[in-house]
């Protein structure tokens, strides 16, 4: 199994960057489209796409683990779901918090049902990177309840998908596990469809009911954010699969904090939000994290290698 997490490190950085600019212009889209609707076209425009490269490049697409292919997408697509459904009821920061709790229940699983030996080090830059968020997010005391840890719950599910990425589907394609978590995606589209439609809740005007809307007929505009969406989700979603493959999930989930830093800045630069010193405060915490886990992903099998070289029954 390989072990290469710098290589790592620049993956999900380059997938991150990706995600965060794209996703800046979610907002145009839910205006006037739905959840459900975003979902079900998407996919679909997903897998156009990655059929066209598969008759480009001439290689099948080909899966090793079906049980393993279907468990991670199950996770995967159950984390994505309940984070987009807790935007009904609570702020983008309070539920963009709980979802990144994902690194640390990545440490916690890693640990409890795989046995992973976590240094000090790692465990101070998870920590760090979490208070970062907390100082980029700046929750309001005030608003806390409890549907606050729903997104928690995300997070776990995340956390758990990631793991099974390298644990089960060591030996499959980022383009397969790609589809295969936004085709699990897609059901989600067509049920919410579906059951929306089946119910009629009135929705609000604008972003507001994004979520309680059923099928919308996209407009020019929508199409066209649709068509982003697509591709670059899906260039994205495949550097971030390829991370945690090539290193221990424990490794790569804190560089996924950096989805707020890239987020701060192409947030000032497409809509000219600007971060207060608490925020900054917070990314450099974050960035400090990330540097601290990739300096120790490269000496620790040095250290290992010493260790077992000096050892009486080496």
């Amino acid at each position: 199994m390989q072990n290469r997490p710098l290589a790592a490190a620049g993956a999900i950085l380059t997938g991150m960057a990706i995600i965060s600019v794209i996703d800046q212009f979610l907002r145009v889209i839910a205006a006037d489209s739905s959840l459900w609707t975003f979902h079900l076209i998407r996919s679909v425009m997903m897998w156009g796409l990655a059929l066209a490269y598969v008759v480009w490049r001439g290689t099948p697409l080909r899966v090793v683990s079906w049980r393993g292919m279907v468990f991670r997408s199950v996770f995967l697509s159950s984390a994505m779901m309940i984070y987009f459904g807790a935007l009904a009821f609570m702020p983008v920061a309070q539920a963009a918090a709980g979802l990144f709790t994902s690194p640390i229940w990545v440490l916690i699983f890693s640990v409890v049902f795989f046995g992973l030996r976590i240094g000090v080090w790692r465990v101070l830059a998870v920590g760090l990177g979490f208070m970062g968020i907390l100082a980029v997010l700046s929750p309001d005391p005030a608003t806390v309840g409890p549907l606050t840890f729903v997104p928690v719950l995300a997070g776990a599910f995340y956390a758990i998908a990631m793991i099974s990425t390298r644990e089960w589907c060591p030996e499959e394609g980022s383009l397969e596990m790609t589809l295969a978590g936004f085709t699990a995606m897609w059901l989600w589209g067509l049920v919410g469809v579906i059951v929306v439609g089946l119910v009629g809740p009135e929705a609000p005007a604008g972003a507001d009911g994004f979520v309680m809307r059923g099928w919308v007929w996209p407009t020019a505009e929508v199409w066209f954010w649709l068509w982003v969406q697509a591709a670059g989700s899906l260039v994205a979603v495949m550097f971030l699969t390829r991370a945690y493959q090539l290193a221990e999930a424990s490794y790569v989930g804190v560089f996924e904090y950096a989805l707020l830093g890239f987020s701060a800045l192409f947030g000032w630069l497409v809509w000219g939000e600007v971060l207060g010193w608490v925020g900054l405060i917070g990314i450099a915490m974050i960035a400090a994290g990330g540097v601290i886990i990739a300096l120790r992903s490269r000496t620790a099998p040095e250290a290992e290698a010493n260790a077992q070289a000096v050892s009486p029954s080496s």
